[in-house]
């Protein structure tokens, strides 16, 4: 049996995409329409053959004025609305004109007939001719406007990704400074204790953890295992500082680990489980990690053991605003109105972060490495 012919890479095309092929296109097809529909009439009413030579001629003069027309067009195109629409007017009376003048020449040339006759068969090809370079003319500015709109649109598309684009990788790049000013803090008071080893080994955890996370665009896309795995990069460095006094738990769902999210999303919530839960109580704090699919979407939940809102150090109103800003407007981005973020914090103590998003697996193509 001989092996399958394998699919030629045939690519669909827009009709429009290449404008000069569409036009000669569309010129032929209507012009030859034209003809047919003319030549089909005229057998209807008994005509012979050799009597359409004239309406051949007739479609080939009216091809060749349009194709002038067509030049006029494009220039009067560029110019104000108020001269576009005068001039091509103008320009579509002449043509219809001079077409009509070459049809009755070339008619009674061939059949010679009185002037008062010409004069009927004069304004006989004008309505004829007019009414064919008047929708010829309807039908180019038509397309035009069609292919206007549609280049507006992708334009405008394009600016809106490039915008959704930029403002991405603004709030992504919010972050990483202040996780490395405590950083490098933490390891210059190392440093100054003469703490070389604990020092050193922080600065090897701090080179893995931003070769992980600076290799991908600040607007990229990660798997949430691949985010959990940035997080434990992450809670290795600050447990050199917190040791035993932090206390990180992840409970991941294996059905929401391909689960697609704006990369760097949790890192600042866990920062900020640190800094008002870990930080402030001699014990320290668990900070739990959790994510399960809850029907069409996967519920992450960011908490602590700490002191919560009730403290005097209100979480809210002294450093997380601007991190849980950055979080809603990045899930905005992402997901538009399918996401949603909620904090809690019961009486006893403790703070939540809960998140819900639609659950979309990760794709090869669109995921960062």
């Amino acid at each position: 049996m001989s092996d399958p012919v394998p699919a030629l890479p045939f690519r669909a095309e827009p009709f429009f995409e290449d404008k000069n092929r569409a036009f000669w296109i569309l010129q032929g097809l209507g012009w030859s329409g034209a003809f047919l529909l003319r030549a089909v009439s005229g057998i209807a009413n008994g005509q012979s053959i050799p009597s359409l030579v004239p309406v051949l001629i007739s479609t080939v003069t009216g091809y060749s004025i349009t194709l002038l027309m067509a030049v006029g067009y494009r220039f009067l195109l560029k110019q104000k609305p108020i001269v576009t629409w005068t001039m091509s007017i103008l320009v579509a009376i002449v043509a219809g004109a001079t077409a009509a003048f070459i049809d009755a020449w070339m008619f009674t040339t061939l059949n010679p007939v009185g002037s008062g006759a010409s004069l009927k068969l004069f304004l006989g090809y004008l309505y004829l001719d007019f009414t064919l370079i008047g929708a010829w003319s309807a039908l180019y500015y038509a397309i035009n406007f069609y292919i206007t709109v549609e280049e507006q649109a992708d334009q405008l598309m394009r600016l809106e990704n490039q915008a959704n684009a930029a403002q991405l990788a603004m709030l992504r790049y919010q972050l990483n400074p202040h996780f490395l000013f405590n950083t490098l803090n933490s390891i210059s008071t190392l440093v100054l204790l003469k703490q070389t080893d604990r020092a050193n080994a922080m600065l090897s955890r701090l080179s893995a953890f931003l070769r992980y996370t600076l290799i991908n665009e600040p607007t990229a896309q990660v798997t949430l295992e691949q985010e959990v795995e940035t997080l434990k990069l992450y809670l290795e460095i600050e447990k050199m500082r917190f040791e035993d006094r932090l206390r990180p738990v992840f409970d991941i769902h294996p059905a929401v680990a391909n689960a697609r999210l704006p990369s760097l999303l949790l890192q600042p919530l866990v920062e900020n489980a640190i800094k008002y839960a870990v930080t402030p109580q001699e014990e320290g704090a668990d900070i739990v990690v959790t994510a399960q699919p809850v029907g069409e979407n996967v519920r992450i939940v960011v908490s602590d053991t700490g002191p919560g809102l009730h403290a005097v150090d209100q979480r809210m109103t002294k450093g997380t605003g601007v991190g849980q800003t950055n979080i809603r407007d990045r899930l905005v981005q992402a997901f538009g109105e399918r996401q949603s973020m909620e904090t809690r914090s019961p009486p006893e103590g403790g703070y939540s972060v809960i998140i819900e998003m639609p659950l979309i697996s990760a794709e090869p193509s669109r995921v960062a490495a």
